[in-house]
């Protein structure tokens, strides 16, 4: 079978430790380990004496027991801590798809899971979000994409890149739909807590005993750097992926089980601070982008430290945003790595004064392309 490359993390990961501003992230800007401990008031005797040992492969009980608080009805048994949401969604693949079976894919989303089930030799239907309904899917597609002997429905909530939270009756389509033709959900729940306003979206997990849910301290909570994730599943599932687990990180670290723990512990907190610089940022983006009329549409985004916006020029977006890093050392992300043509996601987590020192400087060229 031909490997496809996961285009977006090949981009992110080439350039955005070395560019002079990353707008390619959809997090915000990362706490630094001073900050966590203060925030979570931490005694750094009892992190200093931490042990380098092998960490329990499934994450400590301690951090289960924190993670599970956050799902109705779960246990310690139901959750797998893994090293990021990205080593979860990979277990999960691993374990579900074979040679030959169907997985639909709402999309635009992050590539993984899209690029996973092809190189696992799975056959990819997708049920599209339609930005001239708010990023909404058609009912009629979602019915037609889960068809039939589908084993996988991925379906990322909040959605990346649109920043997009599902309507009710949406999600309920989807589980409905899965229900009925007996499919698995994998439900990528990596920026819920990133709500622009009003409550957290709910998780997918209450209600279908199929359900497996992926999240992580790397976009709400501004974490990324401890490389914490986690499954929720049925207790049946986690063991058959633990046992892939031991196949690839085997358990994350003493001291990354440790501060997440202590993390989760002040969750409150730490989305308060979120919410903060995503209320803080956004107006600076939309108000750039309004002056550049009309070369953009958009749809304001209601989660994340993401826009995904449209642009009413010929140059592909591939292009644009190498032409940016190469001539602005300011990294974007092109519509292509989510399958769509002539959009740009922007990332607006970053530090308010350098977000806008970056948009000031790439004023003129999207203003040359609107003329």
């Amino acid at each position: 079978m031909p490997f496809h490359t996961f285009e977006l993390e090949r981009w992110q990961s080439t350039w955005e430790n070395l560019v002079r501003v990353n707008l390619s992230e959809s997090g915000v800007h990362p706490l630094s380990l001073s900050e966590l401990l203060e925030i979570t008031g931490a005694d750094l005797d009892a992190i200093l004496a931490l042990r380098m040992v092998y960490n329990q492969s499934d994450g400590s009980e301690t951090l289960r027991a924190a993670i599970a608080a956050l799902y109705d009805g779960a246990t310690t048994d139901h959750v797998t801590v893994t090293v990021g949401s990205s080593e979860a969604n990979f277990v999960s693949c691993w374990t579900l798809i074979e040679p030959g079976d169907r997985v639909a894919i709402m999309t635009p989303t992050y590539w993984q899971t899209y690029g996973l089930a092809k190189n696992f030799g799975a056959t990819v239907s997708e049920f599209r979000l339609d930005p001239e309904r708010g990023w909404e899917p058609v009912s009629a597609d979602i019915a037609e994409a889960i068809a039939p002997g589908t084993k996988l429905v991925v379906v990322t909530q909040p959605n990346n890149p649109t920043g997009h939270i599902l309507s009710p009756d949406a999600r309920d389509a989807i589980v409905a739909r899965a229900q009925e033709v007996g499919a698995w959900i994998l439900a990528d729940e990596v920026y819920q807590g990133a709500e622009h306003s009003g409550p957290a979206t709910p998780s997918l997990w209450s209600g279908y005993d199929r359900t497996i849910v992926v999240n992580g301290l790397s976009k709400a909570y501004g974490l990324p750097g401890l490389r914490i994730g986690w499954i929720v599943s049925s207790p049946a599932f986690k063991e058959q992926v633990v046992r892939r687990h031991d196949y690839t990180v085997i358990g994350p670290t003493p001291l990354s089980d440790h501060l997440a723990t202590l993390a989760l512990r002040s969750r409150d907190r730490i989305l308060a601070r979120t919410r903060g610089i995503l209320n803080a940022n956004y107006p600076l983006l939309r108000d750039w982008m309004g002056q550049l009329d009309p070369l953009f549409d958009w749809q304001a985004p209601e989660c994340g430290a993401i826009c995904f916006a449209r642009y009413r020029h010929p140059t592909p977006s591939l292009d644009f945003v190498e032409r940016a890093r190469r001539e602005h050392d300011i990294l974007l992300v092109p519509g292509e790595h989510f399958g769509l043509q002539r959009y740009i996601r922007f990332g607006f987590g970053n530090e308010r004064d350098e977000l806008q020192s970056a948009l000031d400087t790439l004023t003129p060229v999207f203003a040359a392309m609107r003329d």
